[in-house]
């Protein structure tokens, strides 16, 4: 059964909201208010859907019921009832995803840090195509990439790429990407055809801000170094490079992007909040996973969550186990929504089982 006083609230918030546009408000709010109205208008519908089809159903029944029906009337009744239930029992669905409590970091922008694992030169071309299709996948959902820092491969690739996502719902979908990605092929420079394992790292930080993450100056140790690289006028010159550590959790970050010291420090403290933050969520993920069951996507960095096969041209993701035989679509950034879907379907169904388990 679905809670009808919660269902009754969001139909008045829609009305209410509805109205608020109607008239005269400040820009800002008005944008709020209309996401907030594009957020509510679906599940009202589904709402109200679902009530106009129990409505038919009891109308069915009442009449099957009836003593006075005559034999013709309650078959058409009785034949009909079986579609209105199963058209209920998909509402009832979807209503009840729609009113899982949310994380509240879903709708944040991220920060995408990449790293060559094991596998050399192989490890760290395979991170610069993993972050060329976190970037094709990111362009299709309209959001905006920048990178805040890179150590290129000697033949190509990354041995460490960090990034800025900006966009709606960034972390609700690309979350599930956080562990440890493996890539079977044939390196180019390998001359007997021979398959290579690789891995890379990936993990997935939602963008923290001051509010979430309180750091204590004197909790930091801020080092300025000479910016180090493939030469430039400025490096080895200027001691633009920062290098940032976090003395309690020993987190480091370095930044040497950007020749302007203060723009590499501002840099190093996006980063080091996000990591804090994410370090925090893990803490408080491990204590509830001790409850029940870890959920998918909890990002545990130690697993290997994906395997991508050239030779057979698959793509395996082993916390669903789900194969794709479309490894250059995946790889192309097009078919990564797929699995994504998959994963946060399958997430959705792990938060319904627990919403119904009784405690």
């Amino acid at each position: 059964m679905l809670p009808e006083q919660k269902l009754d609230a969001l139909v008045t918030r829609h009305k209410t909201v509805e109205r608020e546009l109607a008239n005269p408000v400040a820009p800002e709010t008005y944008v709020k208010l209309s996401r907030e109205f594009a957020e509510l208008a679906p599940i009202v519908e589904a709402v109200q859907n679902y009530r106009g089809i129990v409505a038919e159903i009891e109308g069915l029944e009442a009449l099957i019921a009836d003593a006075a029906t005559d034999a013709e009337m309650r078959a058409l009744a009785l034949s009909e009832r079986p579609e209105l239930e199963q058209k209920r029992t998909e509402l009832e669905r979807r209503i009840k995803l729609a009113l899982l409590p949310k994380d509240a970091m879903d709708e944040r922008n991220v920060i995408v840090e990449i790293r060559a694992g094991t596998g050399g030169d192989e490890a760290a071309l395979f991170a610069g195509d993993l972050f060329r299709m976190y970037e094709r996948y990111a362009a299709n959902q309209g959001w905006k990439v920048e990178v805040i820092s890179a150590s290129e491969g000697t033949m190509g690739g990354f041995k460490e790429v960090v990034a800025e996502i900006r966009g709606r719902g960034a972390f609700a979908k690309l979350k599930f990407e956080s562990g440890v990605h493996r890539v079977q092929r044939v390196p180019d420079t390998e001359a007997q055809g021979r398959i290579h394992t690789s891995t890379a790292t990936v993990a997935v930080l939602p963008e923290a801000g001051d509010v979430d993450i309180n750091i204590d100056e004197a909790d930091l140790k801020i080092d300025t170094l000479r910016s180090g690289g493939a030469g430039g006028q400025h490096v080895n010159k200027t001691e633009s490079a920062v290098r940032v550590t976090h003395i309690p959790t020993g987190i480091e970050v370095k930044m040497q992007e950007d020749r302007s010291q203060h723009r590499n420090r501002a840099k190093a403290m996006a980063v080091l909040r996000a990591r804090l933050y994410d370090f925090e969520r893990q803490k408080r993920d491990a204590a509830r996973a001790a409850e029940r069951r870890g959920q998918v996507g909890s990002g545990d960095r130690s697993e290997r969550i994906r395997t991508y096969n050239f030779p057979q041209g698959r793509v395996s993701d082993h916390r669903i186990d789900l194969t794709l035989y479309k490894l250059p679509q995946v790889i192309e950034g097009e078919a990564l929504g797929e699995i994504i879907d998959a994963l946060v379907t399958e997430h959705q169904a792990e938060l319904l089982a627990a919403e119904t388990t009784p405690s």
